[in-house]
């Protein structure tokens, strides 16, 4: 997901392999395929409450609410001190808060979560960091 697949253009093509989401990137600028509708970039603080639809990728720090349907892909360097609730979360940074999500919530090394998780489908990666606790769900 989180290593170029493949260079189009100029921009390497970034690919969730198991959940579809598909971003791209450029290194001299932000830039998002229609797909993205917003991208919190490094070096970024946010606080307050992000409520949207479609796929959001932070690579900040956020703190505050996430709300959605949609996809939250969350950086390696990202930090987020929130309330997360979406469709499916895919998380490489560091999260302290509850993870909610209606179809699946997806650890990949080297993610820190502390918090609650309600999902009805987790992956977790080796060399990820997880204290909380986990319910799992039937999907909606």
């Amino acid at each position: 997901m989180w290593k170029p697949d493949k260079q189009e253009g100029g921009r390497a093509v970034f690919d969730e392999s198991e959940g579809g989401a598909v971003m791209s990137s450029v290194s001299s600028k932000m830039e998002t395929t229609p797909d993205v509708s917003a991208f919190i970039g490094k070096g970024v603080d946010f606080k307050g409450t992000i409520i949207y639809n479609g796929t959001v990728r932070i690579d900040g720090s956020l703190e505050g609410e996430v709300q959605t349907d949609g996809v939250l892909l969350i950086g390696e360097e990202a930090v987020l001190k929130a309330k997360v609730t979406a469709g499916t979360v895919v998380c490489k940074g560091k999260i302290t808060g509850d993870v909610t999500a209606t179809e699946k919530i997806r650890l990949r090394a080297p993610a820190v979560l502390n918090g609650g998780v309600k999902a009805p489908m987790l992956s977790i990666e080796e060399g990820v960091l997880f204290n909380g606790t986990i319910e799992m769900t039937h999907s909606s």
